[in-house]
């Protein structure tokens, strides 16, 4: 074999290794990531938010599903579930199923277009290039999780204030629908929140950039969201490649700071499409996050640790 061959024949090799890692085993790869943030008033005491997001769940995932309701023993006081919870007409049992002892908490959501949609197939490619058109697959049961989820204390935030006692303090919080499938009509939630909150907080499925800027401009301290996957597909030492919105790849995943006071958390998130099922430097997760004062001295950085033996992964069927 000449040394092209040998050549061709590695890079195969390493090919075929790197994509069984990413679709064996790093997407189910279970993760929490941890970050403190000061967004609080003086003299507030610590806040838990536990941010899950972009499930995609198949009714076969059982370690997902085993995983995200193991987090109840977090004990956060509050959650927040940023969208994209279904990828199958039959998935609202499994979802409800993941987020039980969840459901015990405080809780807001907002929806993500596959909420409404479910995946189709379609060239993996176009993940890398961006588009506006958007392909939609059959239309999901949302209004069953929603249903679910708001019997059972959780607020639906679409295009909503809300204010919500958690732990004794007051949570000012506003949501917008899913910008990505341009259903996000901010003007019904215009205006500067309730300044007596202990916190200001706007919750979005898709980061973009245009929502962002309106929850700045009306002052709210923190804003949670999904969507990106992380980048889904990252390069170590590079990080995303892509963000699938109007976001900037340096906040592809994480916490970072939007205009001069306002905080912005993306989660990851923990699914991908059945169509595309792979993850790589970039594993699921959901986050805890820590609210503490603004005076507070810390470095808002994430820590990412593997949770899967603690809350008990095992192996899925789908």
């Amino acid at each position: 074999m000449n040394n092209l061959g040998r050549f061709l024949l590695g890079a195969t090799a390493v090919g075929a290794a790197t994509l069984g890692y990413a679709a064996g085993i790093e997407r189910r790869k279970w993760t929490l990531r941890q970050a403190t943030l000061p967004v609080l008033p003086d003299g507030a005491a610590p806040l838990r938010i536990l941010h899950i997001s972009d499930l995609h769940m198949l009714p076969g995932q059982l370690s997902k599903q085993r995983w995200v309701a193991k987090l109840a023993e977090l004990q956060p006081d509050l959650v927040v579930n940023t969208g994209d919870n279904l990828a199958h007409m039959k998935a609202v049992p499994s979802v409800i199923r993941a987020l039980d002892p969840l459901l015990d908490f405080p809780g807001v959501f907002v929806f993500g277009s596959n909420d409404y949609y479910a995946p189709k197939p379609k060239n993996p490619a176009r993940y890398l290039v961006p588009s506006n058109k958007r392909v939609h697959g059959i239309k999901l049961p949302w209004q069953d999780l929603r249903a679910a989820m708001t019997e059972r204390g959780w607020l639906d935030l679409t295009h909503m204030r809300r204010l919500v006692d958690v732990s004794g303090r007051t949570v000012a919080a506003a949501g917008v629908d899913d910008p990505h499938l341009k259903r996000d009509r901010y003007d019904q939630i215009a205006g500067q929140p309730d300044p007596r909150a202990d916190l200001r907080l706007g919750v979005t499925h898709s980061p973009e950039p245009w929502v962002l800027d309106s929850f700045a401009q009306d002052g709210y301290d923190l804003v949670l969201a999904g969507h990106t996957h992380g980048g889904q597909l990252c390069v170590p030492g590079y990080g995303a490649l892509v963000t699938n919105c109007g976001l900037d790849r340096s906040r592809a995943k994480g916490p970072s700071r939007w205009g001069s006071r306002m905080w912005l958390h993306v989660s990851a998130g923990l699914g991908t499409s059945p169509y595309a099922p792979v993850r790589f430097a970039c594993p699921p997760e959901a986050s805890l996050l820590t609210l503490v004062p603004r005076t507070a001295d810390v470095a808002p950085r994430a820590e990412m640790s593997n949770q899967g033996a603690r809350f008990g992964a095992g192996a899925d069927i789908s």
